[in-house]
């Protein structure tokens, strides 16, 4: 694997929206961009309240999912579309687990939940049945958490590393989101390395 795009946004008005700025609008960069802790050198992240964070402080798409996206939208969707920060080549979102792992020369990150998409996502892709169709197409893009710091840059080779213990796979995750699970189901999800959003909203249900 290797990393197609490396993305960034700043804050901007989201057409469709009559207020407010999103970081979502992220376009592909030419040069090296420093990831620590909290994401990305230079990337702007607005609501803290639902992205951002030590455990949401990259975010991850496969090249496999662009590809069928382009196919069911019918147009080209360039790097950063989806408001990703990394697009990743031969990546399917699909096989992506919580607790799998992303080298990238010094970099080291984890995967702690799947992206769910909201109303500002929708207005940046200009069509209002964009949330039901994300979510029902159960191909969502990687929330990580940084444990190795460093720099990367488009071209560089991606080492995939599978997490060993039971695999919560992000279309699970999806499909689980906003819903009460059984006990059985909390304690795997809770078993497994996910982010401290989701964590709590486990815990709270």
């Amino acid at each position: 694997m290797r990393l197609l795009a490396v993305s960034i946004g700043d804050a901007k008005p989201v057409a469709g929206k009559t207020s407010g700025k999103s970081g979502i609008d992220k376009r592909p960069v030419d040069h090296p961009v420093m990831i620590d802790r909290e994401g990305l050198a230079g990337d702007r992240i607005i609501n803290r309240k639902y992205h951002g964070g030590p455990d949401q402080a990259v975010y991850i798409e496969g090249s496999l999912d662009y590809d069928w996206w382009r196919s069911q939208l019918g147009r080209d969707l360039p790097a950063g579309t989806f408001g990703e920060n990394l697009l990743i080549d031969g990546l399917d979102n699909r096989d992506v687990a919580v607790g799998d792992r992303f080298r990238i020369g010094d970099v080291l990150l984890e995967v702690t939940s799947a992206r769910t998409p909201c109303a500002t996502f929708a207005a940046h892709m200009e069509d209002p049945l964009m949330v039901k169709r994300y979510a029902a197409a159960a191909r969502p893009g990687a929330y990580a958490r940084v444990l190795e710091e460093g720099v990367v840059r488009a071209g560089d080779a991606v080492e995939y590393i599978r997490f060993v213990g039971d695999r919560v796979g992000l279309p699970e995750l999806m499909r689980s989101h906003g819903k009460r699970q059984d006990e059985e189901t909390k304690t795997r999800f809770l078993a497994a390395p996910i982010g401290e959003r989701l964590r709590a909203m486990i815990l709270a249900r």
